[in-house]
Order: structure tokens, then C-alpha cells, then sequence
């Protein structure tokens, strides 16, 4: 299967809470940190959900 590299870039203060936690889902909760991830329509809607706080990386 594809992946996905996923970078934050954001920080989540001053953010809801449902984002904040999908940083946590996403194994995201520290600056310039990355993660991997399979490709699929659920991690593609929470990367959409806080697209604002997050890269894709190759």
C-alpha cells in the first residue's frame, strides 16, 4: 500500500480540542515532528481536518 509522511508545522495552542486530538491520532504532538502513515480515505480526512497545522512530506 502507499504512504504518507506527514510533518507538523503548526502548533496547537489556542485550537479546539478535536483537533488537538487528531494531532494525537495522527501520532502528532510536538513541533517538527513526522510521521508515516497509510494512505486511506481516513487519514487523508484528518489531514484535511487540520491541514493548517500539518505538511505532506516526500
Amino acid at each position: 500500500m502507499a504512504t504518507i509522511k506527514v510533518k507538523q508545522t503548526g502548533s496547537p495552542i489556542r485550537r479546539p480540542e478535536s483537533q488537538r486530538k487528531v494531532l494525537i491520532g495522527l501520532r502528532l504532538n510536538k513541533m517538527n515532528r513526522v510521521a508515516e502513515h497509510t494512505d486511506t480515505p481516513e487519514i487523508r480526512g484528518m489531514i484535511q481536518k487540520v491541514r493548517h497545522m500539518v505538511t505532506i512530506v516526500d
